[in-house]
């Protein structure tokens, strides 16, 4: 069975910038109504953590789960 991952986005932080879209080599990432990052595909994440590390205000976080 595949490992799963959460992903999670701190919209506080978010300003928008599209990195994360840009880097995600699975596009899971979408923006919202507000512009803001959203994980609208989180079933087809890897756990690769590009966008985590590419995010200039720290606000995604990528965990593995079970």
């Amino acid at each position: 069975m595949p490992k799963k991952f959460k992903v999670e986005v701190n919209s506080h932080w978010c300003k928008g910038c599209g990195l994360c879209l840009a880097v995600c080599p699975k596009k899971v990432f979408d923006f919202d109504e507000n512009l803001k990052s959203t994980p609208a595909r989180m079933e087809d994440c890897i756990g690769c953590k590009q966008c985590e590390n590419i995010c200039p205000d720290l606000a995604i976080t990528v965990e593995g789960s079970a």
